[in-house]
């Protein structure tokens, strides 16, 4: 058999044993490890997996995972995404659809801290449900925003989804941090738009709640200035070069966890708790990227990255139809298995292609990251959905109808940002010139 061969029955084998339910890293590194043996040798492929699974362990760079991760679950722990919900209530709540705006206002607000979209929606479904259910608003609509809400953090700073998409295609974090802020902010502004426009169009999804007076919405104000000073000290300090992002990883997360301690927001125990669950998914992400780093070196070596790239660089099409067919292989993989470790596999791949035909890759990293927003609302693979249907108990075909929505507007930001690239690279060339 020729390297190409192996390389495809490689992948059809890495599909194989995703279908049997074992760890993607796992499968990733078992994968590249036997065909990086099969062509150069038992004692080359050993060496290859050892120097590969401590090169992920050990990188300083890959430090960003982690501390972000804390970062995140300190927010979390420590009760700021829901102050965020209260605080964004009190000021939009009593308008058409106001408490699923506040929704997406607190959810935008968390995301400058907290990474996850799972983390997004499993807490606001605790915390912004409820409150919508008080209201008697109809069941699609609060479920399907919160379920939604959790697609920003794949574009707010600081997205895992960037970071790893940075790391694997040697792109600065800091300019992806500053590409993603306008198509998150356009994505929540979207979303905000079809809530108000649904409400007006039938009032009873969302009946109005009680008008706060001015008093209490300015005592809530800290809850907002406290997130935007931890946001404006990581992203600033990336922009102004002050930090690189593990830095102001380690920075952010240390000025939220003295925060959390002095306003006695967070115990001993809450934060140990955050240690856990961060260590839990940190750990998880770095062996995908260990198994990822194996496969890539077993499919260089096979060459087939190269000759894809070459193969699709002279296909009879359009370049911009070839860019849509490889979101559209992107999404696809995504309806397999998860989204991000599909992004992790298909990354190595499909941009070298990209490069040769002359897009910026600072500009595909935000549509791939748009992407897979759209994936974690979409079957079969749909997590945040299964998240907010485990939290709340509504039938998920509810949960859908709810989505359907949110998940057309994502679309459109996605053809927005096709066909105007400066939406996303506008900021960056100002910093980064």
């Amino acid at each position: 058999m020729n390297e190409t061969t192996i390389c495809i029955l490689a992948l059809l084998l890495l599909l194989a044993l995703f279908a049997t339910g074992i760890e993607l890293g796992f499968a990733m590194a078992l994968v590249g490890f036997a065909g990086f043996a099969y062509l150069n040798g038992f004692s080359p492929a050993l060496t290859l997996l050892g120097g590969d699974l401590f090169e992920a362990f050990t990188n300083y760079g890959y430090t960003v995972f982690p501390l972000f991760m804390l970062m995140g679950q300190i927010g979390l722990n420590a009760g700021i995404a829901e102050r965020l919900y209260g605080s964004a209530n009190k000021f939009i709540g009593h308008i058409p659809g106001g408490l699923a705006m506040a929704t997406v206002v607190g959810a935008a607000g968390f995301k400058a801290i907290c990474g996850s979209s799972t983390a997004t929606a499993a807490t606001f479904a605790s915390v912004a449900i409820p409150e919508m259910n008080r209201y008697n608003y109809d069941k699609r609509l609060s479920t399907g925003i919160v379920a939604t809400v959790g697609t920003l953090g794949c574009m707010i700073p600081p997205s895992v989804v960037l970071i790893l998409y940075g790391i694997i295609t040697e792109q600065s974090i800091g300019k992806l941090f500053l590409a993603g802020i306008i198509p998150g902010l356009l994505i929540a502004s979207v979303f905000v738009v079809i809530i108000y426009a649904w409400a007006k169009i039938d009032p009873k999804v969302a009946p109005l709640s009680e008008r706060s007076t001015w008093k209490a919405r300015i005592r809530t104000l800290p809850e907002i200035f406290w997130v935007l000073l931890v946001f404006c000290l990581v992203v600033g300090g990336i922009m102004a070069g002050f930090f690189t992002p593990s830095e102001a990883a380690a920075v952010g997360t240390f000025a939220l966890l003295i925060l959390a301690f002095v306003r006695r927001d967070m115990t001993i125990r809450t934060y140990i708790k955050s240690v856990g669950e961060t260590l839990n998914i940190a750990g998880m992400i770095l062996m995908i990227i260990a198994g990822s780093v194996v496969l890539g070196h077993f499919m260089a070596v096979t060459n087939v990255p190269q000759k894809l790239a070459d193969w699709v660089v002279m296909l009879p099409m359009n370049r911009y139809m070839i860019l849509i067919v490889i979101c559209l292989i992107y999404e696809l993989g995504g309806s397999f298995i998860d989204d991000l470790p599909f992004m992790i596999l298909a990354t190595p791949i499909f941009f070298p292609a990209v490069l040769k035909l002359g897009f910026d890759p600072i500009w595909f990293g935000i549509l791939i990251a748009i992407v897979v927003a759209i994936g974690v609302v979409i079957p079969p693979v749909a997590v945040c959905v299964f998240v907010v249907k485990n939290v709340t108990g509504v039938p998920i075909g509810q949960i859908y109808k709810g989505v359907m929505p949110f998940l057309i507007s994502l679309v459109l930001v996605w053809g927005l940002l096709f066909f105007f690239p400066g939406l996303a690279l506008w900021l960056p060339s100002i910093f980064y010139t």
